[in-house]
């Protein structure tokens, strides 16, 4: 039933969540490192908007992703923010960086990638030894170019973790795990969430990570481990063992820091490619339903938050197994993807989970669309996925550095134009 009192952004979202029609669709802009904005599209954006002083902070600097400054998101009315945005609040914290388009941003100031002759960015290790990732000259993104197990698995895994913080998701991950390695951080993670809490009506995520499928292709390379799920399943699931082991220890002191403040919790797998999942159902189930079971059913037994995965691609397939597992709520939902059509996933799934994402095509129509094009699909999705709540709008993943500002807005007019109506 339908919600005829205002209720706060924590409410909208929770009864969303819950499957309740709250007062107006929730909205999420920037709240995990898959449903954001291209520093380069924020940048363009904020300058459209006539508040060129708006700083365009580079919090993911991987992906190149601006953190959504506080007037953005009121605008906006977005319902959601991630708790890192409580760390890197000091000017100190930054440092003047230029976009690949020649506007000028801020990383944080840890960050130190190296520019070469040819313009191009790179990342090593602590010698200086082992380049970790580059970006290209005029690229807007890094690509990993280290991969520790290419060559084989190893006989133990003692260096696990130092592997682990070589690759570029971990050692230059974006707030507030970038602060994780400093004394007191456990317990200064708890005093800014619960100070966000008390500050703002906002629900609060946590992007906690806890990868199985990804780490496998991050230390073997995509096209190794592609290959080891059907050809070498004993050290896959030595690997996903250990991974558990070290997820599950993250996950217990997460859960004690926030598992009371924080709403929800992502994860990120991505189990599709845009004609169907990597892997055979029967794959998953034996080799990584029973983990992200493990995972799951510690969340729920030890916090109140909900659980959140990220997985591109067409996943359809898999999905009544990963609501199985324990997962609750889906994003980006790449409807461009095989057997990935609304109506099909709202008819399918849409008792059983809630859909975060989905609600614009960010390639193809948000991109390249007319505003009238955006307004047409933005509505035609919020009134498929909407009904019944279990719905977050938020775009098929993140906003593209090319996606004119003119088309965001147009977007956010056709939530405002939707939502006048409830």
């Amino acid at each position: 039933m339908k919600s005829t009192t205002k209720i706060t952004s924590r409410e909208r979202v929770l009864a969303a969540i819950n499957h309740e029609t709250p007062d107006r669709v929730p909205v999420d802009l920037g709240a995990t490192p898959s449903s954001g904005i291209s520093a380069i599209a924020y940048s363009n954006l904020v300058n459209h908007m006539g508040e060129p002083n708006l700083p365009v902070q580079i919090y993911d600097v991987v992906q190149q992703l601006a953190q959504p400054g506080n007037s953005v998101l009121e605008k906006f009315q977005v319902d959601v923010i991630d708790i890192g945005r409580a760390f890197n609040d000091a000017l100190s914290d930054w440092k003047e960086t230029t976009l690949a388009n020649g506007a000028p941003a801020f990383y944080p100031a840890w960050f130190n990638p190296v520019k070469l002759e040819n313009g191009s960015f790179v990342t090593y290790n602590e010698d200086g030894r082992i380049m970790l990732s580059k970006m290209p000259m005029g690229a807007t993104f890094f690509d990993q170019t280290y991969f520790p197990y290419v060559n084989g698995y190893p006989d133990d895994y003692q260096d696990l973790d130092v592997e682990m913080g070589r690759i570029m998701w971990a050692r230059d991950v974006h707030s507030p795990w970038d602060h994780a390695g400093e004394e007191g951080f456990w317990e200064t993670l708890r005093e800014k969430t619960m100070r966000l809490r008390t500050t703002t009506d906002k629900a609060l995520l946590a992007v906690c990570g806890c990868n199985l499928f990804e780490w496998g292709t991050f230390l073997r390379r995509m096209d190794n481990f592609l290959m080891d799920l059907m050809c070498d399943q004993y050290n896959v699931e030595k690997l996903l063992d250990e991974l558990v082991k070290r997820h599950l220890a993250t996950l217990e002191k997460v859960c004690h820091a926030v598992g009371d403040i924080v709403d929800v919790v992502r994860f990120g797998d991505d189990l599709g490619m845009t004609s169907g999942p990597f892997m055979d159902v029967e794959t998953y189930r034996t080799l990584f339903k029973p983990r992200h079971k493990i995972l799951c059913d510690y969340v729920r037994q030890n916090s109140k938050m909900r659980t959140f995965i990220h997985s591109c691609g067409s996943i359809s397939s898999l999905m009544p197994d990963l609501i199985d597992a324990g997962f609750e709520i889906f994003n980006p939902v790449q409807t461009n993807a095989h057997h990935m059509e609304p109506e099909f996933l709202k008819k399918e799934f849409g008792q059983d989970c809630t859909f975060w994402g989905g609600g614009v095509e960010t390639t193809g129509v948000l991109n390249g669309g007319s505003v009238r094009q955006i307004r047409d699909q933005v509505l035609e999705r919020l009134e498929i996925f909407s009904q019944g709540g279990g719905f977050v709008f938020n775009t098929v993943h993140n906003i593209l550095p090319d996606v004119p500002p003119e088309n965001i807005l147009a977007m956010f007019e056709a939530i405002n134009e939707f939502n006048r109506k409830l």
